[in-house]
């Protein structure tokens, strides 16, 4: 294909740049700082969030949908939510244009809005502001909702999918009677999150804890699984908040308890948002284009007809689609390229650049020998196969291909996870290996920041469970109790 093909290791961040676009996922928009989405990219995020609904209706919550404006007197309730977000808010002002005595529009001096409107960079002051007409006793709890939504987060330096002033997501929240109750529920929402990195998206994940610095604003803890990319950056994957009584505390929402007292709900919230797509893409794609897990690409395989003359392609054709049908009714999702505009040979680079798990290429000398050529995606191996018993076979090479996926990308991720005792050692594996650094911390927040500013490493997480081991903190010396991983991250 006529593509400018660039290595991952020589312009990793071009790499993924030019991916994004020539495997059509995405591209920029007008407005700066936004994307477009396009079909093929919308339907890796529509697989996602299939399975994502499906995880979170099993675990006993439903959806809903809360306003895309939020009054600014709500926004400013949650004092640390607002600092948290207060630099990244898109902000409404008026509601109506008109036109000038030079033909020109123009924002109406005449419609200025009563009370300002925030653009939702995350949902809780308005979702809050609900919840307190909702409950009134612990009959009414818990509530279990989840949204999907966009949000707005003014960003100066964006990236496809990485980072996006409005992206798309899905933000839980959830109120509940006990502190205990909505601790549960914060780690098993994290834990929903980490079986699906791990299983659809096919790749591992450390959950841990933020530190103080790192939690979200407005919350009491939050947790996190943090993924590595090939370039050895951490990506933070999905998030998950337990908030306490703080919102409750800010919007007044109150019930009475089975022994007639009143109390303070308490609160959780987690989301993941498209962002998993740049996870996706980065951790297991490759020079040739993208390299889609099974269980999330948007076909499966690819069939490829080969054929010379009209009365070939009649043939082929009809072979094609009774191979198609066997497939699709073992739930194999298949693609059937019979454009008769392009050439077998950019099908299959045009398909390798999509990244495409299987291609399945047939002729009539396959026909007649009862056989299809088989190529992998991942491992780029070719083999010729039998049509009869063809949806048992792909159905099981599917699977392994999953599984080999999540392996290769596990290998990676546990070889680049490097224990280092000092300062030295810390910024020398840091330049020349990247990847994860488990290190131990004296645990103040003065010393995050100050390795922060020295290296642009941040502390990804406290891993759970955690093995506690004496040691001294890689920069000040300071006793620590544990060590926390650090990285360079998107």
């Amino acid at each position: 294909m006529a593509f400018e093909k660039v290595k991952r290791s020589e312009n990793y961040s071009e790499w993924y740049n030019n991916l994004v676009k020539n495997a059509d996922l995405a591209e920029h928009a007008a407005v700066k700082g936004c994307m477009i989405i396009k079909p093929y990219g919308y339907a890796i995020w529509e697989k996602m969030q299939q399975q994502l609904d499906k995880m979170f209706k099993e675990t006993g919550h439903s959806n809903a949908y809360f306003p895309l404006l939020i009054p600014k007197s709500f926004f400013e309730k949650e004092e640390k939510n607002a600092e948290g977000f207060a630099k990244e808010c898109a902000v409404v002002t008026h509601y109506r244009l008109k036109v000038d005595e030079n033909r020109k529009i123009i924002v109406d001096p005449d419609a200025k809005l009563e009370e300002e409107l925030i653009i939702r960079p995350t949902s809780e002051a308005i979702i809050w502001n609900t919840y307190r007409s909702w409950i009134q006793s612990y009959r009414d709890l818990p509530i279990l909702l989840n949204q999907w939504a966009n949000v707005m987060r003014w960003e100066m330096r964006t990236r496809l999918f990485l980072r996006t002033s409005e992206f798309l997501w899905q933000e839980g929240h959830t109120a509940h009677a006990t502190a205990e109750e909505a601790l549960v529920e914060t780690k098993q929402m994290l834990d929903v999150y980490a079986e699906f990195a791990e299983t659809f998206l096919g790749v591992p994940v450390i959950k841990g804890v933020k530190t103080s610095n790192e939690t979200f604003a407005g919350a009491v803890e939050t947790y996190c699984i943090e993924g590595l990319m090939q370039d050895g950056k951490a990506l933070q994957m999905g998030t998950s908040h337990f908030l306490g009584q703080n919102f409750a505390k800010a919007f007044d929402v109150k019930f009475q308890t089975k022994e007639g007292k009143l109390e303070y709900v308490w609160a959780t919230s987690w989301g993941v948002s498209t962002r998993l797509m740049g996870a996706l893409i980065m951790a297991h794609s490759d020079d040739e284009g993208l390299v889609l897990p099974p269980n999330l690409a948007p076909f499966q395989i690819v069939i490829i007809p080969i054929y010379k003359t009209d009365e070939e392609r009649a043939r082929v054709q009809e072979k094609a689609f009774e191979i198609k049908k066997t497939l699709e009714k073992n739930n194999i999702s298949v693609k059937f390229d019979d454009r008769d505009t392009h050439k077998p040979g950019f099908k299959f680079a045009e398909w390798e650049l999509k990244g495409v798990p299987l291609r399945i290429g047939i002729g009539p000398r396959d026909i007649e020998n009862g056989t299809i050529e088989l190529a992998r995606r991942d491992t780029k191996e070719k083999s010729v196969i039998n049509i009869e018993g063809i949806d048992i076979f792909i159905k099981n090479l599917l699977e392994e291909i999953q599984s080999a996926i999540y392996i290769k990308a596990k290998s990676f991720r546990d070889s680049s996870i490097h224990k280092v005792d000092s300062w030295d050692e810390f910024t020398k594996v840091l330049e020349e290996k990247a990847g994860f650094l488990s290190a131990h911390w004296d645990g103040t927040s003065e010393t995050e920041e100050k390795i922060k500013n020295l290296t642009k490493a941040t502390i990804r997480c406290i891993p759970l469970n955690n093995e506690q081991e004496v040691g001294t903190c890689v920069l000040t010396g300071n006793p620590s109790s544990q060590r926390v991983l650090f990285a360079k991250a998107y």
